[in-house]
């Protein structure tokens, strides 16, 4: 079986965000740790679902709710950042993650199109 590399680095990243989770409410922010749980968790979840998807709109509908999702959790590491409730080194790390997998997100969406 071919490797589906958005697949697993947003399994990967995901993990991240639950040990994330986890730090923040140590910190006791459950607020926040909550949300940023749902959003990075939601990427990887979607795109599962995509990959099991029926058609061609079903796959292109879940991928674009990852999209989403991880443009949600940008929003959420710049709050946790901006608010001191991560380190820029940590910012730095998962931002770059990120970046990389809405790049992919957003090829595979626009190649879904043709």
């Amino acid at each position: 079986m071919k490797e589906n590399i958005i697949a697993i680095k947003s399994y990967d990243f995901a993990v991240k965000v639950v040990w994330l989770s986890k730090e923040l409410m140590a910190k006791n922010e459950y607020v926040l740790s909550r949300q940023i749980l749902k959003s990075g968790t939601s990427i990887g979840a979607n795109v599962e679902e995509a990959i099991g998807g029926i058609s061609k709109k079903d796959f292109r509908a879940k991928m674009s709710i990852s999209y989403k999702e991880a443009r949600e959790t940008h929003y959420w590491l710049r709050i946790l950042k901006d608010t001191k409730f991560i380190s820029e080194e940590k910012y730095n790390e998962l931002d770059a993650e990120l970046s990389s997998i809405l790049k992919i997100l957003f090829r595979i969406i626009e190649s879904s199109k043709n």
